[in-house]
């Protein structure tokens, strides 16, 4: 007996380990797809529960910091946690020297120290309805990439121009499965969204490049805000007078934790992926495109490095956008070795083999895959030179990247009237002074010297600008950045107050700004035609073998690819093996913070206050059954850049952890997800409610957040989650007849 009940567990773990990872799944889908894994895996809420447009769900939690990342209502006061990287420029704009909330943190201590931070918001989703045929009413079926998009387009234009809305409630469609299906988004967006507390960057980014996408990991990447509502709890622009928001739902925390096996889901926004590419697409990413990028990127940050480390006003400059480059530098490392090492090639191949054995015997798509990879061939060296001026002139080089707002003063000017181009230099004029801000010329010169040598030793001649060669790069660079009448704020602002002509003539004879106009000519020349030509066929025919994928694996359920739309994406709590005889466990501890310890260093110093609070062990209720404080842990949640700030949530549908990475082996998940080595990384939510507690004395947070025990009272929970399925299958049958 005792046998048979091991033999039915063991069947019963692998066939819930089958469906953990994999897929980043629409969430008005989920009683269709997936209810039945979730709960097979552990989890007690039902479809109604994440996703509801009649019923407060998990959803009304969810929110969309700033457009690109993900964060979490976790309080009736409206209060937002999400990734102290999320949160990165708006803290960085509240510092200076005096006031270093980047070195020091922030904890405000009544709401009216809250800190506003213009042009962030948040943004809910209300729901999201199937609009594919109404996109595609009337498309022809042959006409091109720009036809069919035109009519798309039309399509949606006039459908959204009939709603009514305001400035707070936007209504948006995308296109899913590479343009097969749509789906409209009707959302409220808050304007008004105020910093409340944030660890010093010695926590909230401990471990900085180093640790950055590495496993094992002690970061508290958090931060909280507050979203403000007018006076009847509806969307305002910032004013003062406005109140903290109530909102349909928070996400209680869990102090029970985690354990290894449980059920986990991340709600958020993931931003880009690409899981269904042919295998030539994968080979031109690896061989070509990620190296070069690599290149670029690690010359720039090694030179931008340097200078951080030797002063400190530039290590405040540099912080944001030394973190963001590096950010995807490191990324695509990881993301090159990892498709290696899961052969991701290979995997590709063998699907493309299966699928053109169905075609034939479907008797269509026959030539689709061989078509597909020609094209992807053939646009190889306009790939890679499209990636390598995008790193260098719009990117890496600052002064070359700022030309482009030059240009554009230029062309108004020569378009239009004096008084159009005054219009323009007063859009411009903030936008260039924030530029300047942060922005040290002897820097950018030596990252020219560098990125310029890399452009020109590693590109056919046909892309490389005219006056540039594989030696003479530090020779241009020295010339123009010592004469250039451009590389400060009060420079640029005196030629922008002259005479509209004189300041046109004084920025089209500058060097800089003439080298980059040839810059732009050349690639626009060389570049752009062939690669638009290419891409046009290659997006063609990926539309037509996605819809062919989806007809010939009709038992397969697919997922679209991230759009930066609200996702589910759900795995469990699980460690990994990422090469032999290295076994990773699911969770870290605040002592192994302290074994990284190193006093002065930039990336691994850590608070005095830290060090008091660990030697004493004043770890009050936030510490597990080890007597330590948990600090990160692992999931198999498939999760990429866009879902930093979503909530890990656990299967009573409360929060234990916040997503804010992955690990470096698995990075390639956003075009080959292999649950072996792909795994994410969460803040466990006991060290994020330690930090702010025990750490900061924020105790007026601590009051606001409602803290759970769903393991030790489950029965109790179960009992709750039935009688709100009840109340939930009474409404709905109620609605239906409502409707009828």
């Amino acid at each position: 007996m005792q046998n048979r009940y091991f033999h039915i567990l063991f069947i019963s773990l692998i066939h819930c380990s089958l469906f953990a990872g994999e897929g980043m799944w629409l969430p008005q889908l989920l009683k269709a797809l997936n209810e039945g894994d979730m709960q097979t895996m552990g989890m007690k809420l039902n479809a109604e529960d994440i996703y509801s447009v009649n019923h407060s769900s998990l959803k009304d939690a969810i929110v969309h910091f700033g457009g690109f990342c993900t964060g979490e209502i976790i309080s009736n006061n409206g209060l937002i946690l999400t990734n102290h990287h999320c949160g990165y420029d708006n803290i960085q704009s509240h510092s200076s020297l005096e006031k270093n909330y980047l070195k020091d943190g922030f904890w405000a201590k009544n709401y009216s120290d809250e800190l506003p931070n213009p042009g962030l918001y948040v943004r809910f989703i209300e729901k999201i309805e199937d609009f594919t045929d109404k996109a595609l009413q009337g498309v022809n079926t042959n006409a091109t990439v720009s036809e069919r998009q035109s009519a798309i387009d039309k399509n949606i234009e006039a459908f959204v121009s009939n709603l009514k809305t305001d400035e707070f409630h936007e209504v948006f469609v995308r296109p899913f499965f590479d343009g097969n299906k749509y789906y409209i988004f009707y959302t409220v967006r808050y304007n008004d969204v105020r910093l409340v507390g944030t660890p010093p960057e010695s926590i909230g980014k401990f471990g900085a490049d180093t640790d950055n996408w590495v496993w094992p990991r002690h970061t508290g990447d958090f931060s909280l805000f507050r979203v403000y509502a007018g006076p009847d709890n509806q969307p305002a622009n910032y004013a003062a007078e406005n109140k903290p928001f109530t909102p349909k739902h928070f996400l209680p925390i869990s102090l029970d934790g985690i354990d290894e096996g449980d059920f986990t889901m991340v709600f958020g926004f993931p931003g880009r992926t690409s899981e269904y590419l042919p295998s030539q697409a994968v080979i031109n990413l690896l061989e070509t495109q990620n190296p070069g990028k690599i290149a670029i990127r690690d010359a720039a940050l090694k030179i931008q490095e340097k200078y951080m480390r030797a002063d400190p006003g530039i290590k405040i400059k540099y912080s944001s956008k030394f973190a963001s480059t590096a950010n995807y530098w490191k990324k695509w490392i990881g993301e090159s070795l990892g498709l290696q090492k899961t052969n991701g090639v290979e995997k590709k191949q063998k699907f493309e083999k299966e699928f053109i054995e169905r075609a034939k015997k479907a008797k269509q798509y026959e030539d689709l895959v061989p078509t597909l990879n020609k094209l992807h061939q053939d646009i190889q060296p306009y790939a890679k030179a499209l990636e390598y001026y995008r790193e260098s002139a719009l990117r890496n080089i600052e002064l070359i990247r700022i030309m482009s707002t030059y240009r554009r003063l230029v062309r108004v000017y020569q378009n239009n009237d004096q008084e159009a181009f005054k219009k323009q230099v007063a859009t411009a004029l903030p936008g260039l002074e924030d530029f300047y801000k942060d922005y040290v010329h002897k820097i950018d010169l030596e990252v020219a010297v560098a990125v310029l040598t890399i452009y020109a030793n590693d590109l056919s001649s046909e892309f490389i600008p005219k006056g540039l060669t594989k030696n003479n790069a530090k020779e241009l660079a020295d010339q123009w950045y010592t004469s250039t009448k451009l590389g400060s704020f009060d420079d640029i602002k005196g030629i922008l107050q002259m005479a509209p002509a004189d300041a046109i003539a004084k920025l089209s004879a500058d060097p800089i700004y003439q080298f980059a106009e040839e810059w732009e000519n050349t690639y626009n020349a060389s570049v752009t035609p062939s690669y638009s030509k290419f891409s046009a066929r290659i997006d063609s025919l990926q539309r037509v073998y996605m819809a062919a994928q989806m007809a010939l694996f009709p038992g397969k359920k697919f997922y679209p690819d991230a759009n930066s739309t609200l996702r589910v994406t759900y795995g469990q709590v699980e460690g990994f093996t990422p090469k032999d005889g290295i076994i990773y466990a699911p969770s870290t501890y605040l002592s192994g913070v302290i074994e990284k310890y190193v006093p002065g260093d930039y990336e691994f110093d850590l608070p005095q206050k830290l060090i008091e609070l660990h030697e004493t062990k004043n770890f009050g209720p936030y510490k597990d059954e080890t007597g330590d404080v948990p600090v990160c842990f692992l999931g198999s949640n498939h999760t990429t850049g866009g879902n930093s700030g979503s909530p890990a949530i656990d299967a009573y549908g409360n929060l234990v952890g916040l997503n804010f990475d992955r690990v470096w082996e698995g990075t390639m998940s956003d075009i080959n997800y292999d649950r072996s080595i792909c795994r994410n990384i969460m803040v466990d939510a006991r060290f994020v409610l330690f930090i702010i507690d025990k750490f900061a004395g924020a105790q007026r947070i601590i009051d606001e957040i409602k803290v759970v025990h769903p393991k030790k009272e489950q029965k109790a929970f179960d009992k709750a989650l039935k009688k709100k399925h009840k109340a939930q299958q009474k409404a709905m049958k109620k609605d239906l007849k409502s409707a009828a």
